[in-house]
């Protein structure tokens, strides 16, 4: 897999995906902040500090090569320079070409397309530029909206792991989506 340097945004038609910066806190806090979009994330609602803290260690970031290595990219929307959410890209197997898509959005950008316009354009950096075998996504599987969306961009469930985490208080499932490099290509992206 070939690695790669996050030097310059990742436009797409409507959006722009940067690394974080300082002046992302506040935006950022506004949805981490809040117990709905929290709800299925692997973490409760988030202080402005806390916020803050994970923004300088995201930003520092920009390289994809080895296990571990991740982008967590602030979504801009162009036509106004709001940040609407994040993405997350990361190396899970560097050995077996394996990455993995995450993604956070404020509610007031849920069901307008932004995260399969992000997602796509992500995958096509994963497996036309870094040469990736596969990219998964890991989801609670109560996350309707994101089980959704891997089916949009062609991911298929590969598994459902019962009560295997510790989540909030409670055991949780864990549903894990994926697409190989040719079923991207097959699909025309």
């Amino acid at each position: 897999m070939t690695p790669f340097d996050f030097e310059e945004p990742i436009r797409t038609e409507r959006v722009l995906m940067r690394l974080l910066t300082e002046a992302d806190i506040d935006a950022v806090y506004s949805y981490q902040s809040r117990d709905d979009v929290c709800r299925y994330l692997l973490f409760e609602p988030r202080d402005r500090e806390t916020v803050a803290a994970k923004v300088r260690e995201h930003a520092t970031h920009s390289r994809l090569e080895k296990d571990g290595d991740y982008l967590q990219l602030a979504v801009e929307r162009v036509a106004d320079g709001r940040v609407l959410g994040d993405m997350y890209i990361t190396v899970k197997s560097a050995e077996n070409q394996t990455l993995e898509l995450g993604w956070t959005f404020h509610p007031d950008a849920h069901g307008q397309g932004f995260a399969s316009e992000c997602a796509t354009a992500l995958l096509r950096l994963a497996f036309d530029r870094m040469g990736a075998h596969r990219v998964i996504a890991e989801l609670d599987p109560r996350n309707e909206g994101s089980i959704r969306l891997c089916t949009r961009l062609g991911m298929r469930e590969e598994a459902h792991f019962r009560e295997d985490l510790w989540f909030k208080g409670e055991w949780a499932d864990t549903g894990v989506y994926a697409i190989l490099d040719r079923e991207w290509r097959a699909l025309g992206a």
